[in-house]
Formats: structure tokens, C-alpha cells, sequence
């Protein structure tokens, strides 16, 4: 089974998030496609560690494998960051990674937040929160929701953002041993893109589905393994593009126990929604969204 790491009091957070809901209406003319989705974070996370330069320089440290540094989305948020504001100072990165790329769980997305946020304090910029999600929407679509921090209802790419408040119920999640690439599942002939909007009352009511699901079923056979099992569990999605799939729990019990029935086969491990962020909690000020947020 996945573990997850041990809190440290002097790491950043970059949390996963679950997308409980992604429908898809249509492609816009830039190629992006319009969608309406649900965002929720859950307590399992990315950790990062950052140390001020005075000359400027922005290094990575202890190098994920299978990051190229040029792809590496802290390094890039850094280097917007300093690029947007005149910045003359840098920063070391350090990651410990949790979260699995091409899962859906926004791990590259949530390091770009984090790195955002936490240089913005660090570096003593002053940008608020709406600043940094608009320089965020340029790293990937999913930045903003980390940036600000809340459970929300998404539309546009994704990036048009209302606040939610949710159950905060338990979740399995698995994690198929394939990354998932978006733009495959994007690019895909079969891929729904005419879904009729939903209201936030039709997801509560039970509107669930995710438009990605079949496609990502029939070109991933470990994710469509993982969810045929899952649905003995309970009701079986996928996050985003996948390939993580995920069932609700109403408590910790029934979830540990659901986990405990999982075959050598799969993996996965239990987590907590979350309506808040616990990157709000790092910064150590007290709630300072602004009000609608």
C-alpha cells in the first residue's frame, strides 16, 4: 500500500484534489474544451521545501526522474513568478512526491500553487490571491482551485471558480500503476464533448458522471481493471483524465475496511475530503481569501 509521508512543521503543502464530477460541453476555438466540474481536496500530498537565494538563481533539488527540469511546473511557476513581479531574488526546490503522475489527482498543478503562494510570502511580493491565479492559469487549468484554496464548482477550462461547501466524507482511491495522458484522452474521437450543462443542485442531487470515464476505460486496461473492482465497493469514478479511480466512504471504518479487501493486484490508499486547503493553514495568517472565498 501507498504511505503517506510524516507532517513537517517547516514543509509547504501541495494536496491532491478529486474531481467528483467532469462534464464536457463543448471545444472552444483556441482547442481547450468547456467543462463543468467539482473540485474537492483530500489530505494526502505533495511536500516542498523552499530555501531564499539572494542571486537570483532558481535550482531544483533531488530531481524527480521522470521530470525533464524544463518540464518541472515548480521551477516554471518560480520563474513566472519572478518574471511577473521584478524579483531579483531565488529559491532552491526540494519535492518529496507523493502524489502519481498522470493520475488525475493534480500533483504537478498543486506544486505549481504551492510554489506560487508560498515564494509570494517568502520572497515578500504581496499579490493576492486573485493575482496568483491568473499567472497560475498559464502553468495548467487546474492552478487556481489550488491557489485559492476552496472546494468549488468549476466552469470555462476550469478555472472559473465558486466556492463550494461539501460533505467531507472518506474516500478509496487507486492508483493504477499507468500515467494517464490527458491530451490522448482530449484528442480521443469517442471523447463526449456535447454533455448538456448541469446546475451545482444537479451534482448534488446525484449527477456524477465523468465524460472521460469510457475513453480512459478502453485505452488504460489497468484503469478499467481498478474500477471493476472498486464497483463492488461502492459507486466507482474517475478523477479528471485519470487514471486514479476513487468510492465514498461515510467514515474512516468502512474505508480502512474496503482497503483491507484490496488485492495485491491494485493499490491504493484511504483519504479525507477536504473542503479547505491545508496550503491556507501553512500560511499561518488566519483565513486571508477574500470573502467570497
Amino acid at each position: 500500500m501507498i504511505v503517506a509521508p510524516g507532517a513537517d512543521a517547516s514543509a509547504w503543502p501541495a494536496p491532491a484534489k478529486l474531481n467528483l464530477m467532469l462534464r464536457i460541453l463543448g471545444r472552444r476555438p483556441d482547442g481547450y474544451h468547456r467543462l463543468q466540474t467539482v473540485f474537492q481536496f483530500i489530505d494526502r500530498q505533495d511536500q516542498l521545501w523552499f530555501e531564499v537565494r539572494k542571486d537570483g538563481r532558481i535550482r531544483r533539488l533531488a530531481a524527480h526522474p521522470q521530470i525533464p527540469e524544463e518540464q518541472d511546473l515548480t521551477g516554471r511557476a518560480a520563474r513566472a513568478l519572478q518574471a511577473h513581479t521584478g524579483c531579483r531574488l531565488g529559491v532552491d526546490i526540494r519535492v518529496e512526491k507523493v502524489l502519481p503522475l498522470g493520475g488525475g489527482l493534480g500533483g504537478g498543478s498543486s506544486d505549481a500553487a504551492t510554489t506560487l503562494v508560498a515564494l509570494n510570502r517568502l520572497w515578500g511580493l504581496g499579490l493576492d490571491p486573485d493575482a496568483l491565479a491568473r499567472l497560475g492559469l498559464g502553468l495548467g487549468a487546474d492552478v487556481p482551485v489550488f491557489v485559492r484554496g476552496r472546494a468549488a464548482w468549476g466552469e470555462g477550462v476550469g478555472e472559473e471558480l465558486t466556492p463550494v461547501t461539501l460533505p467531507e466524507p472518506w474516500y478509496l482511491v487507486l492508483v493504477p500503476p499507468c500515467p494517464v495522458s490527458t491530451a490522448r484522452v482530449f484528442g480521443h474521437p469517442e471523447l463526449t464533448r456535447n454533455s448538456v450543462a448541469v446546475t451545482l443542485g444537479d451534482f448534488l442531487s446525484g449527477v456524477k458522471a465523468n465524460d472521460c470515464l469510457p475513453v480512459v476505460r478502453s485505452l488504460y486496461p489497468s484503469v478499467a481493471a481498478a474500477l471493476d473492482w472498486l464497483s463492488g465497493e461502492g459507486e466507482a469514478r474517475l478523477t479528471g483524465t485519470g487514471g486514479c479511480c476513487f468510492a465514498e466512504f461515510p467514515d474512516h471504518r468502512s474505508a480502512r475496511a474496503a482497503l483491507d479487501r484490496l488485492p495485491s493486484t491494485l493499490d491504493g490508499f484511504i483519504a479525507r475530503g477536504l473542503n479547505r486547503s491545508p496550503l491556507i493553514d501553512r500560511l499561518g495568517d488566519g483565513d486571508s481569501r477574500p470573502r467570497n472565498w
